[in-house]
């Protein structure tokens, strides 16, 4: 079956056995910086399987999604930022990253319901090595994700901007944990569903388990220490899809029903 996944530094140890591992021979892999492609890829039949934003669960219909897996984050995540040059509670004006719409709702949630405002919201993807000039010349602030963000915030202070941590104001906000991305199937591709979540789990845990060396593979291509990256893979990222994470995500899908940015809170359904 056709696998497509981002290939950011976050999905890595998710995507790990697909492209170097236990399964490379077993499914063909896909591979897109951007996760809002990859859910459009699954949407329209190009993939069986995809690493989608959360969001796209409750838009895409007849999905399932593959149990105990996920991109999530407990507390600080670090690739998912907002940087602006005045405090939330003062931005009138934001740029979306067009790569992740699961991020995009989150800051509307946020906007909404933690700073009470609602900016004027436009997409543009950013070039975090010259974003003072390119991404906020015309806005007040930023959504940056995945590597690009990690390269930013390390930038930040010499940029003169003031970073928010996605995953730290929603814990913030509501006490739980984010959950970004998820594995979702097809309906018409789960045919041999137990077989299908062993895989996934055993290639989570292969992928785990090689974090050292990824975080090896990507210091050189992102231009960041190599324990930095391990600390990111270890520390920052949750690969679980556990009681609390899942209780983070179905409250994900209530605000975003309430705040308008999706008509319902569907029942989310598992490969089992």
């Amino acid at each position: 079956m056709r696998i497509a996944a981002s290939t950011y530094l976050n999905s890595a140890p998710l995507v790990y056995s697909f492209t170097q591992g236990l399964f490379r021979s077993k499914y063909d892999f896909i591979g897109d910086e951007a996760p809002s492609r990859c859910a459009e890829m699954l949407r329209s039949g190009q993939c069986e399987i995809a690493l989608i934003p959360v969001i796209e669960c409750q838009r895409i219909p007849d999905l399932r999604i593959i149990p105990d897996i996920a991109v999530a984050s407990k507390d600080r995540v670090r690739s998912v930022l907002i940087a602006s040059r005045r405090p939330l509670e003062e931005v009138r004006t934001m740029t979306l990253d067009p790569s992740s719409r699961t991020s995009q709702a989150l800051v509307k949630i946020l906007f909404q319901r933690r700073y009470g405002i609602l900016p004027d919201f436009t997409e543009r993807a950013p070039e975090p090595s010259v974003v003072s000039r390119n991404t906020l010349d015309s806005a007040d602030a930023a959504l940056v994700i995945g590597d690009p963000a990690m390269r930013l915030e390390s930038s930040a202070r010499r940029l003169d901007l003031k970073i928010y941590d996605l995953a730290e104001e929603w814990r913030a906000m509501t006490g739980l944990p984010f959950v970004f991305a998820v594995w979702a199937v097809r309906e018409d591709a789960c045919v041999d569903a137990p077989c299908l979540a062993r895989d996934f789990l055993a290639a989570k845990r292969e992928g785990v388990d090689r974090i050292e060396q990824i975080a090896a593979q990507y210091a050189a291509e992102l231009e960041l220490p190599q324990n930095e990256l391990l600390d990111y893979l270890s520390q920052n990222v949750n690969y679980d899809l556990d009681k609390e994470n899942l209780a983070g995500m179905r409250l994900y899908f209530d605000l975003a029903r309430d705040c308008g940015l999706i008509p319902q809170s569907r029942e989310l359904r598992f490969v089992i």
